[in-house]
């Protein structure tokens, strides 16, 4: 089964607690929020008393002041209800930013602590999918969700009770009808969920063809793969299309169907209460208060059918999401680390054993890349590996910076285990210029520097004019503040891994590594 078609539990108590612990920094503001919720709740359901007081009281009894002024108060709680609603919208969506900002961060932090090994297992888009789709489905649980349904709840509390205080009967008739309501929730839920189901995993399809398809533009281009491609993007996509309508076929009826059963009831309301009227068992404003109730009934109903939904993906993207956060693929940092201090440039490996598939439980067979590989570097001596494509040149770098752990062996830089030092302050002594030149989207200078203000522009400048970039980098527009595109993509194969040459330069490293 696809990743993306798990929904799991509507609601998982377990997944909720670790959710409501990214709220705890700010749960202040939430009981804020839950406060406001309340008072909205209140000011929205008293507002059909007004009504009754109005017409059973002030116009039959013919009372213009008491009229006006029930319409004054009337018209005072609208003002007062509209700026405590808007404060809860403003506190419920900076609650839900700020919690969303903290959870992207710690997504972030943690990425950045997991080995090459994870990366190796883990597609990027599904890894951007995380930080970015799954985290936007929390945000609108935290912002509109959790604090949001108290009000709805309070709402039909407080509708129940005005209906009950006004006439026990009425309100009876009037609720007959929510077992009609529960069982067309029923469906609605259990078919919503399916749809949903398939337009997340036709979604996925979609951001897996075309990160895959754009990445890889030139093959399609150079094998005249165009139109397969297209072919095959174009059946994807209606796929895409026929889930999202079935998707809001379901809304489509449902919330019709809840206006539908909410007639019903004003049509109960209505037939019961036109004989009591004539007996006068019940007020013409209690009639009118109760079909206004029973409007404002309705809507937090379906609020709460959508909060539902809300909940049931919120539930699966954080399973997701903390799937990725429970990811132990990350080196094991010394409990007591050693310090390098001034790194002569001393690198040994000793009978080292490395493979890419190896069983973490040391169970299996492994397919090894290095067996026994040992070698002496002395400091200040130049050494070339010479070997043929997938002999390992790359995977010796990858141990040296320590972005794999060995299998068997030690590696040592200055006679000390480079399991027994910080990877920081390893990786802070080398410099690597790989085969594949990465450059970040900004200008020439920050993707020499990467962003350390310690490294100023005159030392940029010699780097470069060392590896001999300093020529077409005066040619640029702009020189070393010209712009670079993502990945360098104005830049010439030869240019990006000049750069990358002075990259590394620029740094003053201890040992300098040429892949």
């Amino acid at each position: 089964m696809h990743e993306e078609e798990v929904l799991g539990k509507a609601y998982d108590a377990r997944l909720m607690r670790r959710l409501l612990q990214y709220l705890r920094p700010y749960r202040w503001y939430v009981a804020l929020g839950i406060l406001l919720s309340i008072l909205t709740s209140a000011f929205e359901a008293i507002r059909p008393y007004f009504t009754k007081i109005a017409v059973d009281v002030d116009i039959a009894s013919g009372d213009k002041e008491g009229l006006l002024n029930t319409v004054l108060l009337f018209f005072a709680v609208l003002v007062i209800r509209g700026f405590i609603q808007y404060a809860n919208a403003y506190l419920t969506q900076w609650i839900g930013q700020q919690t969303i900002y903290d959870l992207r961060m710690e997504i972030f932090r943690h990425l950045q602590n997991l080995s090459l090994r994870f990366f190796d297992k883990n597609p990027i888009g599904r890894l951007i999918t995380r930080v970015t789709n799954d985290v936007e489905v929390l945000n609108e649980m935290f912002s509109s969700g959790i604090v949001m349904v108290f009000s709805d709840v309070f709402t039909i509390i407080g509708i129940f009770y005005f209906m009950f205080s006004m006439s026990w009967e009425l309100a009876l008739v009037s609720l007959s009808v929510l077992p009609l309501l529960f069982y067309g929730t029923f469906l609605f839920r259990r078919k919503a969920r399916e749809a949903y189901r398939e337009v997340r995993l036709q979604v996925a399809r979609i951001n897996t063809f075309m990160q895959e398809h754009i990445t890889g533009m030139l093959v399609d281009q150079i094998f005249n793969r165009e139109k397969k491609s297209y072919a095959r993007f174009s059946a994807i996509n209606a796929s895409h299309r026929e889930a999202n309508i079935k998707s809001i076929f379901y809304y489509a009826v449902f919330y019709p169907g809840v206006d539908l059963i909410g007639a019903i009831s004003i049509g109960l309301i209505v037939w019961y209460a036109g004989g009591n009227i004539l007996e006068q068992h019940i007020t013409l404003g209690t009639v009118i208060a109760f079909v206004q109730f029973n409007e404002m009934f309705w809507r937090p109903i379906r609020d709460l059918s959508e909060k539902y939904n809300i909940l049931q993906t919120a539930m699966a993207s954080s399973e997701r999401i903390f799937q990725l956060l429970d990811d132990k693929t990350i080196l094991p940092n010394p409990s007591s680390p050693k310090i390098l201090g001034q790194v002569r440039g001393e690198i040994e490996f000793k009978n080292v054993w490395f493979a890419y598939n190896a069983p973490s439980d040391g169970s299996g067979s492994a397919e090894w890349v290095l067996k026994d590989i040992s070698f002496h570097v002395s400091p200040g001596q130049t050494v070339a590996l010479v070997g043929h494509t997938g002999a390992g040149k790359t995977s010796i770098i990858s141990l040296l910076s320590r972005f794999y752990e060995v299998q068997q062996g030690e590696i040592s830089v200055d006679g000390i285990n480079i399991r027994h030092v910080m990877p920081e302050d390893l990786r802070k002594h080398i410099a690597v210029v790989l085969q594949d030149v990465f450059l970040f989207s900004g200008d020439i200078k920050g993707n020499i520097n990467l962003g350390d203000e310690t490294i100023s522009l005159d030392r940029i400048k010699a780097a470069a004019r060392v590896v001999g970039a300093h020529r077409f980098i005066e040619q640029l527009p702009g020189e070393y503040d010209a712009e670079v595109k993502e990945r360098g993509a104005t830049l010439s194969v030869g240019q990006k891994q000049l750069l990358s040459f002075a990259r590394a330069l620029a740094f003053n490293p201890r040992i300098l590594i040429l892949d």
